[in-house]
């Protein structure tokens, strides 16, 4: 492989490096550098879910970039895990760069990369420097609010009350271009904004721009993007054989569509560009129905499938096989007893209730699978004794028998409209006396101030009492048995539920569902917190 680096021209480097990109900024800057010498490159990851099988995407491109006698650097980004809406909690950062160093390794090493040719490096081996702070400081004194947020939209979650940490976000990566030396920074196309950031303000700290190299975002399995905290959309690197089957089975592949296809992407993205010289795709199929298609190419490929001349259940079958031949050699390093006693420590697993109830075992990181939300129907209402405005409604949950639940909705909805109507209900908040009535749980509702306006928030047609409600992209949690009070999750939550423009109901932008995938909503309030 050395030999075969040596004797590339600066022209077949660029050709490694940009292939299957999105986009590249500073095209002209980068063939600069490879007529002299060779290029160097940085690609940093966020310490904060687990690796998954989508990150073969980026090693395929890494790759790419030995392949053209790149120098390259992987950052664990530890720090900017903290820093983007503590994503991972602080005590368990050192951990998960463990787990995630270890994870990269045995991924490079399962397609075939030297690792003498890679450096890696925590962000808070530097981060913390003197130097490195003041150089924070000095990027504070230029950049605007505005500026910094958005170069974060993309990433950073965005929230109604943004901590200063996720504005910080974005300087800090502009500022490891310049204290890791390189001459460009790998990344998925949704970081543009802080590329473009890093290219407007290092300048003025007095420090040279660098080079951009953007991978497309490849879909997940469920078509949307591949996301670590929804389990159905992406293939764990330590998944069983079964398991994969099991993914890829389920994976959105339609007859003939090529749009948003995660399966074929992998193809794309994984599959080719790791292939030898003369390798083929083989497309298995039993001889009755025409016997095994051999493709050269990804575009022979692609344009079959869209004339539905490749069946998605035997490109699922290529593609699993594939994948199992990725992941063998990953499954068998963590085989190793110290390495299942790091995964278990960095991500730990649910932990019971003395109930039996199952809650996160680190009960202080905030997220919105810690609330119990269901969809309810009032199957009986009346005014409260004590207090005019308030109603007692029995609510079904699903449960044995109907939960007391009291609302402040008497100046609002008729009492002829609340009976059977279906309601989005918190399920898992202290009990509490309200007028000398104990109340079980909280009806949801969007609501706004000026003028008061209030409406129960709307379960999609089909939904049943007792169906369970989540956040897009935080499925693979546990509800808390009972919500805290002192430590005022449902508080902190809450000031991020509200509906978008086409009023549905969001956290932080993520809608909630039901399992079957149906949207809640409300009838006529588009912006409006819920609470």
């Amino acid at each position: 492989m050395d030999s075969c680096e040596r004797r590339l021209t600066p022209y077949e480097k660029y050709h490694y490096i940009s292939r299957n990109l999105q986009e590249v900024l500073g095209e002209d800057k980068i063939k600069e550098v490879l007529a002299q010498r060779d290029l160097k490159i940085y690609w940093g990851t966020a310490t904060t879910g687990k690796p998954h099988v989508a990150y073969f995407v980026p090693m395929s491109k890494i790759a790419d970039f030995l392949r053209a006698g790149a120098e390259v650097t992987i950052l664990f980004a530890d720090l900017h895990a903290y820093l983007d809406n503590m994503k991972a909690p602080w005590e368990l950062l050192e951990l998960r760069t463990k787990y995630y160093e270890h994870c990269i390794k045995a991924m490079l090493e399962s397609i075939g990369v030297p690792l003498e040719k890679l450096k890696f490096i925590k962000g808070t081996d530097y981060q913390l420097s003197k130097e490195y702070t003041l150089d924070v400081y000095r990027l504070t004194s230029v950049v605007t609010e505005h500026d910094a947020k958005k170069a974060g939209a993309e990433v950073v979650k965005q929230v109604e009350h943004p901590l200063l940490s996720g504005l910080l976000y974005p300087g800090l990566q502009a500022l490891d271009e310049e204290y890791l030396k390189v001459d460009a920074q790998f990344g998925g196309v949704d970081q543009r904004k802080i590329f473009t950031f890093s290219e407007k303000y290092l300048p003025q700290l007095g420090y040279k721009k660098r080079a951009h190299l953007m991978n497309p975002m490849v879909p997940g399995l469920t078509g949307a993007k591949m996301s670590s905290s929804e389990d159905e959309s992406k293939i764990d690197l330590l998944d069983s054989p079964a398991n994969v089957k099991k993914k890829l089975k389920k994976a959105f592949c339609e007859p003939g569509n090529i749009e948003n296809n995660g399966v074929l992407s992998f193809v794309k993205h994984v599959i080719f560009p790791l292939f030898e010289a003369g390798s083929e795709f083989v497309v298995p199929r039993k001889p009755e129905n025409g016997g095994d298609i051999p493709f050269d190419s990804f575009v022979k490929l692609e344009e079959a499938f869209s004339k539905q001349e490749v069946h998605p259940g035997d490109l699922k079958a290529a593609v699993e096989g594939h994948i199992n031949k990725l992941l063998a050699p990953i499954i068998k390093v963590f085989s190793n007893a110290e390495l299942k006693k790091l995964s278990e420590r960095a991500y730990p697993q649910l932990a019971k209730h003395k109930s039996g109830t199952a809650v996160s075992a680190v009960s202080d990181e905030v997220s919105p699978s810690r609330l119990d939300i269901r969809i309810g129907k009032i199957v009986d209402v009346s005014k409260h004794p004590d207090a005019d405005a308030l109603y007692v409604e029995k609510i079904d949950l699903g449960e044995e028998k109907p939960r007391t639940i009291v609302s402040g909705l008497v100046n609002f909805i008729p009492i002829e409209e609340m009976r059977d109507r279906m309601v989005v209900v918190l399920c898992n908040l202290k009990p509490a006396k309200m007028r000398g009535v104990e109340s079980q749980g909280m009806v949801l509702c969007a609501s706004v101030d000026d003028p008061k306006q209030v409406e129960t928030l709307i379960p999609p047609e089909g939904a049943v009492p007792g169906e369970k409600v989540f956040v897009e992209n935080f499925e693979s949690g546990q509800a808390d048995d009972v919500l805290n009070p002192k430590k005022k999750i449902w508080e902190k939550l809450q000031v991020d539920l509200k509906t978008s423009s086409e009023c549905l109901a969001q956290w932080q932008g993520n809608n909630l569902l039901t399992k079957s995938g149906g949207k809640i909503k409300s009838k006529s309030m588009a912006g409006a917190p819920i609470k």
